[in-house]
């Protein structure tokens, strides 16, 4: 395996989390493959002990919600085409593949290759090696499916990015036809928790954070070019919460309160 950087180390941090929402709280998110690769990870991840329940499922919840946008997306266009920005060791495919759909997953080039190494390309999902914010892997998809309608997920991955950098990716994604893109963010009060106590928490204290979003409808002012739709969801708000502590309960609880962290889709 390559020596990972800093950022692109955490991610195995949602896999420990699918792993643990699979094995402690299904009703969250069961994640079939993401078991089955359990003991192919390296041998001296952190453990669980050191991390509360709701920073293990912080991480899980992402991937449940960014299901819930794919499968209503795919029920909406079942014509479309998901690309996965910052794949990691998602295992999205394997939860959400309605037998025909186009996937592509597109992380830089040593994670594509230790991504290989545990999870093979299966039969419709292209992997690309490359930089999220360049034209190459879109170019890439409207040659290979010109008018296809586009859901782009971003799942963890903007954070670490100044906002000019993901403002101009959006706005390159405007040239590139019928484009959705769902990301997750915090607003600035959960930027500063997620910097002091998350990532702390996941082992990653190092790992710089820029990127936030106070409103959506005022992102979408940024972005310019006219009009864009926007969606802005509270993380927490369809994630069932039988069986979890108090304490995770109160933790979400106030997170979307203070809408800390959110689910936002722009229809570009």
């Amino acid at each position: 395996m390559s020596k990972l950087g800093v950022v692109e180390d955490t991610l195995f941090v949602p896999m420990l989390g699918r792993i643990y929402a699979s094995e402690h709280c299904p009703q969250i998110i069961y994640d079939k493959k993401a078991l089955e690769l359990k003991e192919k990870l390296p041998s001296d991840l952190q453990e669980n002990g050191s991390q509360s329940q709701y920073t293990l499922l912080a991480s899980a919840v992402r991937s449940a919600n960014m299901d819930r946008f794919i499968r209503s997306f795919l029920k909406r266009r079942p014509d479309g085409v998901i690309v996965q920005l910052g794949c990691g060791l998602e295992t999205t495919y394997y939860r959400c593949d309605n037998g025909k759909t186009r996937w592509y997953a597109v992380d830089l080039p040593h994670v594509i290759d230790y991504r290989r190494e545990l999870l093979p390309e299966p039969e419709r999902e292209t992997y690309l090696a490359g930089d999220a914010f360049s034209k190459d892997w879109i170019r890439q998809v409207r040659t290979d499916l010109p008018d296809a309608p586009i859901l782009v997920t971003a799942g963890g991955l903007f954070h670490y990015f100044e906002e000019d950098k993901v403002i101009s990716l959006f706005r390159m994604l405007r040239q590139f036809g019928d484009i959705e893109v769902v990301f997750d963010t915090v607003n600035k009060k959960g930027m500063a928790m997620m910097q002091k106590k998350y990532m702390k928490q996941v082992g990653h204290a190092d790992a710089q954070m820029f990127f936030y979003v106070d409103s959506a409808a005022e992102l979408a002012g940024k972005i310019g070019g006219g009009p864009t739709d926007v969606t802005e969801k509270p993380y927490y708000r369809y994630i069932p919460k039988n069986g979890l502590k108090p304490s995770t309960k109160v933790s979400m609880a106030v997170s979307d309160r203070f809408c800390m962290v959110k689910m936002i889709c722009l229809n570009l």
